[in-house]
């Protein structure tokens, strides 16, 4: 199955939205590293540092000014009219899915093959890669989540 779908069916289940969101959020965590991680059964150093990387530098150009501006039009700003804001949010919160996408599909694209590693494993492994690591009991959320 292709990463985004996987991910799209992954998000959909129950706790993966708040565990995601946690480790995003709490942590400082790149989710879509995390995902691809663990869609990709790796644990591979060189692999995830590669990866991690390209996390950082689409998040810096992409990602992380796209969920600002996302989050900045959450609440009104007159004089502009609620509506219209609130229908240019949604305009801003697509693209910012297409650009996770492309990270996504960007990721799926440095490996083929999957070496087997458990999500566990595989979060841990990808967290360490980011940077600092989120504590396990967040990343152990995320694992039993995604099943």
């Amino acid at each position: 199955m292709a990463i985004w779908e996987w991910a799209l069916e992954a998000y959909a289940r129950p706790g993966v939205p708040e565990a995601c969101l946690k480790l995003q959020d709490e942590h400082g965590q790149n989710v879509s590293l995390l995902l691809w991680a663990v869609h990709a059964e790796t644990k591979d150093s060189a692999l995830l540092s590669r990866a991690a990387e390209a996390a950082r530098a689409w998040d810096q150009a992409a990602l992380v000014p796209l969920r600002q501006v996302r989050r900045t039009l959450k609440a009104p700003l007159p004089p502009v009219d609620d509506d219209a804001r609130l229908s240019f949010r949604e305009d801003v919160k697509a693209v910012e899915l297409a650009a996770e996408r492309l990270l996504l599909e960007t990721l799926e694209g440095l490996t083929r093959r999957q070496s087997g590693a458990h999500a566990l494993d595989a979060l841990m492994a990808a967290s360490a890669a980011w940077g600092t690591p989120a504590p396990a009991d967040a990343l152990a959320q995320l694992a039993a989540a995604l099943g």
